[in-house]
């Protein structure tokens, strides 16, 4: 059996709300994951600025860019192909009177592969994304990258076994999240943290794929129309093996790049002997599409 490795990084660091700023650090950061061996380097979600969603504010809304000729994204395409590494890009987009928290994945060659859109959008107190994202329409995606075939979801999709599963079905052989999540600005006791980790370490275990989740780190504050409301990221950035455990994890305060390998060949077989997907039942699974929150739909 011949081997085909491929080294993955998650990057973290806190952001700034000045763009340039921002990607410089993030380009900075690709650079000495790519000095660390790394394939294929996740950047965190939304990284051009502040994590504006804990405000519901009009003039947020031009923060957003169409998805063709984004300069993020065309910036991100030349230093891929510099380096030739591929990089998920996550970035706030404009689409005619439509708006969604969108990645582009970039490959090794410079590449615009295709965008994947959000599904799964939140509403809660500082995460009030409902106020700017549409559902994304493309679906569960995976890219066929230089490396890998890559599945993307971004930061509340995580948390939804029935993403991980689509697009581990579609072939994906690494699960990528790009992440904001922190404090929450209504109960200072709550710390979703641990459980935020476990539940991916279980899309990884279930699927027998590795995993890679990249968040951001630092203290925001956003001027609300109930007054201030402040965040503070809790990093905890993490790379998951193909049985859930953790392989590397940054801590909650300082900026990091983590690195790992896989066989990819030979993960492949590992997933077949498992047998958790010959052993799938989908014709019972029909009940998934009949049953919300545990009331049957009429």
């Amino acid at each position: 059996m011949e081997a085909r490795k491929v080294t993955v990084s998650a990057l973290q660091f806190a952001c700034s709300d000045d763009i340039s700023l921002n990607l410089s650090s993030a380009e900075r950061l690709v650079r000495a994951a790519h000095k660390k061996g790394a394939n294929i380097i996740l950047i965190q979600e939304l990284f051009e600025g502040y994590y504006f969603c804990q405000a519901q504010r009009e003039d947020f809304f031009q923060r957003a860019k169409p998805y063709k000729g984004h300069p993020t994204i065309v910036r991100m395409q030349k230093l891929a192909k510099e380096l030739g590494v591929v990089i998920p890009v996550s970035f706030f987009e404009e689409a005619n009177n439509a708006h969604y928290n969108s990645v582009a994945v970039i490959d090794a060659d410079g590449t615009d592969l295709g965008i994947y859109r959000k599904s799964h959008i939140p509403d809660g107190p500082g995460y009030e994304e409902k106020f700017y994202f549409n559902p994304g329409d493309t679906g569960f995606k995976v890219f066929q990258t230089k490396f890998a075939k890559i599945g993307v979801g971004i930061c509340w999709d995580q948390w939804f076994p029935e993403a991980a599963r689509a697009m581990v079905l579609q072939g994906a052989e690494i699960l990528f999240y790009p992440t904001a999540i922190g404090s929450e600005p209504q109960d200072d006791g709550l710390d979703s943290r641990d459980h935020w980790k476990r539940v991916m370490q279980g899309h990884a275990g279930a699927n027998v794929v590795p995993l890679v989740a990249s968040n951001r780190i630092g203290k925001e504050t956003i001027e609300t129309e109930h007054g201030k409301s402040e965040i503070t990221f809790y990093g905890n950035s993490f790379i998951a093996g193909p049985t859930g455990e953790i392989i590397a994890v940054a801590d909650d305060k300082e900026e990091a790049v983590l690195v790992a390998q896989f066989d990819l060949e030979k993960l492949k077989y590992k997933r077949c002997s498992w047998g958790v997907f010959r052993d799938r039942r989908p014709e019972l699974y029909k009940v998934l599409l009949t049953l919300d929150g545990g009331n049957t739909h009429s």
